[in-house]
């Protein structure tokens, strides 16, 4: 998405900037608040909680971004829709009273189409997401976010696609809805075994992009 709009508004205006360490949580799911948070700085990741207590992963975020979902426009309070976890050694969040920040986007047709681009591309992405985690199965919804942790924090390097940032194997099961990181560890070690990854230093280098898309129904 293209958020230069979303910037110029912010340095329009003095927001306050909420800054969080590594491993604290910005929201719980369903605790009120009324605030909506734009990421500044840092990497986050958004999660949600099943009744039966296990621990879904929704996705990162280390762009300029809206990162909590603005529901309606009158509502002081609203529940949070999910958790949000800081992942980086910190991260730098605009904090912006909800109820404004709807009072300035209906002042603006710029701010407007963005907000309608952030919801249009979300439920693409929740669509994509869905659609993924039915038809691949649990080794393809392994390698789909391997591809998509590639996307968000792939650099081109000599012995191949850096993914530069260190996701354990327990994050990536429950990103897949998978019960056991030790299922995870035995699809990684088929990947390594295949040729499409190596591990160093803790981060995945996928060293064969087609093999890997091979396994997963975009």
């Amino acid at each position: 998405m293209d958020s230069h709009v979303l910037q110029e508004y912010l340095d329009k205006h003095s927001f306050p900037i909420v800054v969080k360490k590594k491993r604290t949580y910005l929201t719980y799911e369903g605790l009120q608040d009324r605030y909506a948070y734009i990421l500044k700085s840092g990497t986050i990741k958004t999660s949600v909680i099943s009744p039966d207590g296990r621990e879904f992963n929704l996705r990162y975020i280390n762009s300029l971004e809206i990162v909590s979902l603005l529901r309606d426009e009158y509502s002081q309070f609203i529940d949070a829709p999910f958790n949000i976890r800081i992942e980086s050694e910190q991260a730098e969040l605009y904090q912006i009273d909800r109820v404004q920040f709807w009072k300035d986007i209906n002042k603006s047709k710029e701010l407007q189409m963005y907000v309608k681009d952030y919801y249009r591309v979300r439920l693409m992405y929740s669509m994509k997401k869905m659609q993924q985690m039915l038809m691949n199965g649990k080794f393809g919804a392994v390698c789909t976010q391997i591809y998509e942790l590639y996307d968000t924090f792939g650099v081109q390097i000599k012995d191949g696609l850096l993914i530069d940032f260190v996701v354990t194997n327990e994050e990536i099961a429950h990103f897949c809805g998978i019960t056991s990181a030790s299922s995870v560890n035995r699809m990684m070690q088929q990947l390594k075994d295949l040729g499409a990854i190596k591990i160093q230093d803790r981060k995945i280098i996928i060293t064969d992009m087609d093999l890997l898309k091979d396994n997963i129904i975009l």
